[in-house]
């Protein structure tokens, strides 16, 4: 599938916009706060529901307006040309609405209420965990290298994002968790301010385990992909998963210290994961000992960091195809003034294997491309 055009409604810095996309290689090209990675990320929107950027979701409503509105068509490509709708609409905050949504606007007539954010495709309002994954992203940009070097909470995300796309269990189950992990710590705040029983942990903790279990399953899976990728190029690189397992014995082994803290210690809220590369040239002493591996995040180069993310969403490419079958569409937001020419290559081949999305501020960098077609903001 692909997406062909796209419209934003007082969205970040673009009051009325429509662009439209091949369904090969789009380069949008403009000078740095022209709205390139606002395009981006519009794009990552439509796909997850979720923005990569904004701190809180009303950050994506033009300034000074009140609804803003993101709505790309899709088509699929399953030898039938079907068409797909998909729509987010973002609020600053609950407001009343009348019938028809283009009355969207400041003064607004009586009517119905909406939630701060709607998700709807072919106007049929969605829940997330029915929404995502009709429209599947890989995103490379510069904050990805926070992948490495940054909390494991932004490592989490992005196990979220890739496998909330391919695997619709994975979604309930993700919100399932999230939403028993609130509870749960408010009981152990209330065990421990107000004396309540402990009985009261007994629902959550199951509801916790059978969903954590699931979490961590789906997680290590796509970590055990990714180690069997393949390198980039001579680089060797792995992913090694810190998995925080969650069961009954591990809850109670916790027990007093989350009572104290008032929060959950232990399941996939915890989990973690690190880059390491394979060092050819540090081998162990010990004769027929493997390669050394070097954590890429207190030890590696800031180049070999890069390259472990370019190898790392390489993989995340195949990953998504080999479980639906579908090519996700590669949104490359402002890379290449970071990567040096051979690395450019690599995502260049990349680039021709699915519809990729790319920004950048010099057209200098993209030379190499061929058959591309060009937006100017």
């Amino acid at each position: 599938m692909y997406i062909t055009r796209i419209r934003l409604t007082n969205y970040r810095s673009f009051k009325d916009t429509a662009l439209s996309f091949s369904r090969g290689i789009t380069v949008i090209v403009g000078p740095n706060a022209s709205g390139k990675t606002n395009v981006i990320e519009s794009l990552f929107l439509l796909s997850t529901g979720k923005s990569f950027h904004a701190r809180i979701e009303e950050e994506m409503v033009k300034y000074d307006e009140e609804i803003a509105r993101v709505k790309g068509a899709i088509i699929e490509t399953d030898g039938e040309r079907s068409g797909t709708n998909l729509e987010v609409v973002i609020t600053r905050g609950t407001i009343t609405i009348g019938e028809s949504p283009e009355k969207y606007g400041k003064n607004l007539p009586a009517g119905r209420q909406v939630a701060r954010k709607r998700l709807l495709i072919n106007g049929i309002g969605k829940r997330l965990v029915d929404y995502a994954g009709n429209f599947k992203t890989v995103l490379f940009g510069p904050q990805d290298l926070g992948l490495v070097t940054e909390s494991p909470s932004i490592r989490r995300k992005f196990l979220d994002t890739v496998l909330s796309q391919v695997d619709r269990e994975y979604r309930r189950a993700s919100l399932s968790y999230e939403k028993g992990l609130r509870q749960r710590n408010r009981l152990l705040l209330g065990i421990r301010e107000e004396g309540l029983s402990r009985s009261l942990l007994l629902f959550w903790d199951k509801l916790l385990i059978k969903n954590g279990d699931y979490i961590s399953q789906k997680r290590e899976e796509f970590i055990e992909f990714c180690n069997n990728s393949g390198g980039l190029n001579s680089q060797m690189f792995t992913l090694g998963y810190d998995r925080s397992a969650i069961s009954e014995a591990r809850l109670e082994q916790y027990a007093e210290e989350e009572v104290a803290a008032a929060s959950t210690l232990v399941g996939p809220h915890r989990d973690d994961f690190v880059f390491k590369i394979n060092d050819k040239e540090r081998k162990s002493r010990r004769p027929g000992s493997p390669l050394a591996r070097r954590e890429l995040a207190p030890y590696g180069s800031r180049g070999e960091q890069r390259m472990g993310v370019l190898w790392l969403k390489l993989a995340e490419l195949s990953f998504i195809e080999s479980v639906t079958g579908e090519k996700p569409t590669l949104l490359l937001d402002d890379i290449f003034s970071e990567l040096d020419h051979e690395h450019r290559d690599i995502v260049f081949e990349a680039a021709k294997d699915q519809q990729t999305i790319i920004t950048t501020a010099d057209p200098h960098y993209i030379e190499g491309l061929k058959k591309v077609e060009k937006i100017k903001l």
